[in-house]
């Protein structure tokens, strides 16, 4: 898909990947709509990016709060080409140690709320002739890095998630991708539940992308329409 004209519907827009992918969209001729809790942010953001952006707070676990961000991005720009589920929280910790409430709030909103974001777009998304759904999860569900069990596995979910519902909704015109980033430099980690993994016994060493190189994957996946496009660097694969 050719993203120049299209809207662009980014969860998680406040910062980091989210916040990159809708410069770069936007920079290639996109409308991008914002959405995160953090409305300050996305206001500031918008008023960056000028007229092709629209800035709606929404709790994503909130499916009343998505259908009216939905509602609100048809409103405004007369529909949606392509949803960017970008929204999610990092945790680290052993599994023998991990918190059961902690557990159930990363998988809500790593996992749960991509489910909520899609069923809210994918009716606004048949009404186009083509139309993309990527789904932002993350390298480390290609390995079995000990301390990730939390994170990887939420988004392992949705990687899931993500391969049945491009095999679901490819006759309605609906391409579904899945990207793997790996370390970025964001504020992901520093926002994380658990402890920061310990370079000196973990061999947690890896250097950080750039978030605005992941959001020029992103918006190369929205142009290749391929299944799947992992990041993760040759010698951290297992």
């Amino acid at each position: 898909m050719e993203i120049s004209g299209k809207v662009v519907f980014i969860t998680g827009a406040s910062s980091g990947i989210g916040a990159a992918t809708a410069r770069a969209a936007a920079g290639a001729g996109a409308k991008v709509v914002l959405v995160a809790r953090r409305e300050d942010r996305i206001i500031a953001l918008a008023a960056e990016l000028g007229g092709s952006a629209l800035a709606v707070r929404a709790d994503v676990t909130d499916a009343a709060q998505v259908r009216h961000a939905v509602a609100t991005a048809v409103e405004k720009f007369g529909g949606v080409d392509v949803l960017v589920n970008k929204a999610g929280q990092a945790m680290t910790g052993m599994i023998e140690d991990v918190d059961v409430d902690d557990f159930r709030a990363i998988v809500d909103l790593n996992l749960v709320a991509p489910l909520i974001v899609m069923q809210a777009a994918i009716p606004v998304l048949r009404e186009r002739e083509e139309s993309t759904i990527i789904n932002v999860s993350s390298g480390v569900t290609l390995m079995a890095m000990p301390g990730s069990a939390t994170y990887s596995s939420s988004k392992a979910g949705l990687n899931q998630l993500s391969k049945v519902a491009r095999n679901e909704l490819a006759d309605a015109g609906i391409t579904v991708s899945t990207i793997y980033p790996f370390v970025t430099d964001t504020e992901l980690y520093a926002s994380m539940r658990g402890a920061v993994p310990q370079e000196d016994n973990s061999g947690w060493q890896p250097t950080p992308h750039a978030a605005e190189q992941v959001a020029e994957s992103i918006l190369a996946l929205v142009g290749s329409g391929d299944a799947e496009l992992s990041l993760l660097p040759t010698e951290w694969e297992h």
